[in-house]
Order: structure tokens, then C-alpha cells, then sequence
């Protein structure tokens, strides 16, 4: 790790044990216990289905692979993200790598990733935008609309600009390739014509873009259900508007500080400063985000263990046949 991610782990961490702190133990632990164990499960059981979802969405890209490979891809990208200390665009390592070892080409798993995370941060955007509208609708008090359509623009031209370095611009493909090829470069990304050509490949196939694109943007609504049901749960209901705007604004603060490892402390004080817009006391916002903390975990920890065995058992097999003695020339 690098000594800035290190840093804002260490700052995040620090910052989530003062809050929880500064609120209470206490009273934290007893707005957890009001969701309850059955609150927590259904929670992990949506998340779960949105991920298996958010796969599909990536397998859409490659037609001519098998729609678990993705599934699988992204249940490690996710869990690489959320669970061990790196940055998003670790998660997308251990994704397209996991992709590679199912038995899709390296070249092609490098080049649908990503153009995948360039789609749902396309869909995160008309998230947001959906989000904002619906702020402008219930005029929470707090939140200011143009803060967030100024953040809003910003995004929407980093996005393009995404796409057209993607589609125009080799040079700086290649340095994404070797971003994403680091440790396996050589075998990941086959070299920037080749990646540029895989591209192209997907860009071509405008039907697959969209329904992709669309099935992140679902994604991205169905995932303010989680808080959703998790205050009802606790007894304390809102509309699923709000859940959405509260989601969405939390998302957008999340993408703003993607380079803080897990968004450790950003996400709790995100949800702190929205859940408060909407009638959420500080100690149900920061139950809601050590909810979803413990949702990760329950569910990453095993897809990364799952994943070393099978690292596990490559790096066996491949021992095992450099140490195998060659085979004995025949006489006849």
C-alpha cells in the first residue's frame, strides 16, 4: 500500500471510533439491535441479488462467455473493494483477474471491465440526477441543490471524458491496462492495440451498452431498498424517495473520495450529515452504515477465501508440473 491510502485508513478508522464515541456506544448498539438479526439477513440477501444482478450486467459485454463467469467476477471485484484495504480500482484487479482465471480471455477481460465500471458510473449518474430531482420535489431542508448539480456536471464530464479516452485514446488505454494488469501485465492486457481492439469489439454492440447500462441504473434504484427495509425493520419508516435521495447523495460522496480505501469514515459521516435531512437520528445514520460494513464482510470474507482456494489450487498445479520429472524418451 501507498503511504496516502495508509494514512486516510488510519484517518477513517480513527473517525468512525469518534463518532460512535462522541454518540455512544450505547446508543449506537441499540439502534443496530432494532433492526435486528431477520433486518440484517434480508439486508445481505437484497445485497447478494444485487451483485449476482451487477454481474449480469458485465457478462452482457461478452455474449460468448457464460453468464456465471461475470456473476463470479463481480462478486470478487466487490468484496476485493469492500472488504480487504485497497481502492476501488484494487477491487477491479482482483475482478478482472478472477475473470481470467473462470476462462475468459485476458485481453477481453481487461477491455469489459472497463468499459463495465464506465457504465454504472454512467448509471450512478442518472442515480444521482434521480436522486436530486426527488430532493427538488420533497425541498429537504439541509441539502443544496447546487452543490449537488454542480458536483452533478462535473461528473457527467469526467464520464464523457472516460468514454472518449476510451474509444479515441490508445496511449492512455494502455496505462489503464497496466493498471489493471499490475503483478500480471503481460498476461492481462495483451498490449494497448489489442485492448483498443477489444473495445471497439464492445463499443460495436450498441444493443449489449444499453441493456448493461440499464441494468446498472436498476441496480442503483433497488439498492436504497436496503435502508429501506432496514428502518422498517427498526421500527422507523420512510419513503422509499427518501431512501433513494439518501442513497444516491451518500454514493456520490462515496465516488468523490474513491481514493480512501472502503471510504472508511466518509461513508458513516455521509450518512450522518443526509440520514439527519431526513428525520434520521445521528445514531440510527451511523447503525444504518456499520449495517452495510458488517453486510460486506458477511458476505466478501467468504467469496475472497472461496477465491484463494482456487488461486490456492492453480499455484498447486502449476508446482506440481514444473516438479514433475520428463517423461522418459521410449526405446522401440
Amino acid at each position: 500500500m501507498k503511504f496516502f491510502p495508509v494514512v486516510a485508513v488510519i484517518a477513517g478508522v480513527s473517525a468512525m471510533v469518534a463518532l460512535v464515541w462522541r454518540l455512544g456506544w450505547t446508543a449506537v448498539l441499540h439502534s443496530l439491535v432494532a433492526i435486528g438479526p431477520l433486518g440484517f439477513v434480508t439486508v445481505c440477501m437484497i445485497h447478494t441479488a444485487l451483485i449476482a444482478l451487477m454481474g449480469l450486467a458485465w457478462g452482457v459485454l461478452l455474449p460468448s462467455t457464460k453468464p456465471w463467469m461475470a456473476v463470479w467476477g463481480r462478486f470478487v471485484r466487490d468484496a476485493g473493494s469492500e472488504v480487504l484495504p485497497l481502492s476501488q480500482v484494487g477491487g477491479y484487479v482482483l475482478g478482472t483477474r478472477a475473470l481470467s482465471l473462470a476462462g475468459v480471455p485476458a485481453t477481453q477481460g481487461a477491455a469489459s471491465t472497463i468499459v463495465d465500471v464506465t457504465l454504472e458510473f454512467v448509471g450512478q449518474l442518472a442515480y444521482i440526477a434521480l436522486g436530486l430531482l426527488w430532493v427538488l420535489h420533497l425541498k429537504a431542508e439541509g441539502i443544496a441543490p447546487g452543490i449537488i448539480v454542480l458536483g452533478l456536471t462535473g461528473a457527467s464530464v469526467l464520464a464523457v471524458a472516460f468514454v472518449a479516452v476510451q474509444r479515441h485514446g490508445i496511449r492512455y488505454v494502455d496505462r489503464i491496462a497496466r493498471i489493471l494488469g499490475q503483478g500480471w501485465a503481460e498476461r492481462t492486457a495483451a498490449g494497448a492495440a489489442a485492448l483498443h481492439q477489444a473495445l471497439e469489439a464492445i463499443y460495436r454492440r450498441r444493443g449489449g451498452l444499453w441493456l448493461s447500462f440499464l441494468l446498472h441504473f436498476l441496480c442503483w434504484i433497488l439498492s436504497a431498498s436496503e435502508i429501506w427495509v432496514a428502518l422498517a425493520f427498526a421500527g422507523q419508516p420512510i419513503p422509499f424517495g427518501s431512501a433513494l435521495v439518501i442513497e444516491s447523495l451518500v454514493y456520490a460522496l462515496r465516488t468523490v473520495a474513491f481514493i480512501v480505501p472502503n471510504a472508511v469514515g466518509v461513508q458513516e459521516g455521509a450518512y450522518i450529515l443526509i440520514g439527519g435531512a431526513f428525520g434520521l437520528s445521528p445514531e440510527m445514520a451511523l447503525a444504518l452504515s456499520l449495517l452495510k460494513r458488517a453486510r460486506d464482510w458477511i458476505i466478501g470474507v467468504p467469496v475472497l477465501a472461496l477465491w484463494q482456494i482456487v488461486e490456492g489450487g492453480r499455484l498447486a498445479r502449476r508446482v506440481t508440473a514444473k516438479a514433475a520429472p520428463p517423461p522418459v524418451p521410449s526405446r522401440d
